[in-house]
């Protein structure tokens, strides 16, 4: 006789094969919800920010590729590597005319202190509801999940990062828009 435990992991290897037997495509669906598909529309915002006139729009920025970012909390050890790596790139961004976009659920406040204290010069986005984050696939409860969209000028999705190393993830994100870009 074998143990529940036992069973019940030769069940769920079972129903894995299964599925990849069936080469079974689950819908695009990360931890944070259900994503925005890759080749459509971006889902359009305006969001409070601590630059420029004080708020955002997706579609003020046509006409350029846009590296929008997703993060949990400013000031924690993650965000902060993963937004002085965007900042140590921003020159090779700038030069490829892409614009970084950081979004949070934290407030304007929050983010203009972050920018000052990590010397940021690109706009941080204060999503306090979670509304843009949500309509991303981006947004767990009471914060926002790190991932990553890389917009074309015509503010279709051409790119989705989900599994994110903060350390070298601008790195990545870079890479791929250069490819994207070559291809366009």
């Amino acid at each position: 006789m074998i143990s529940r435990r036992t069973f019940l992991s030769v069940l769920f290897a079972t129903c894995l094969a299964v599925i990849s037997w069936l080469n079974f495509v689950p819908t695009a669906d990360a931890l944070g919800g259900k994503l925005p598909a890759i080749n459509q529309s971006a889902p359009d915002f305006t969001l409070p920010t601590n630059t420029g006139n004080g708020k955002m729009s997706l579609a003020d920025l046509r006409g350029q590729w846009v590296v929008l970012y997703f993060y949990p909390k400013d000031f924690t050890s993650g965000c902060t590597i993963e937004a002085r790596r965007f900042q140590q790139d921003l020159p090779k961004y700038i030069e490829k005319k892409a614009q970084i976009i950081g979004v949070s659920a934290d407030d304007v406040d929050s983010h203009a202190e972050f920018c000052d204290s990590e010397g940021l010069k690109f706009p941080l986005l204060a999503d306090t509801t979670g509304a843009v984050s949500k309509a991303y696939g981006s947004w767990l409860g009471f914060m926002s999940v790190r991932h990553s969209f890389i917009i074309d000028p015509q503010g279709i999705v051409r790119e989705t990062f989900v599994k994110v190393n903060p350390v070298i993830h601008s790195k990545e994100v870079l890479a791929r828009l250069e490819e994207l870009q070559k291809a366009a």
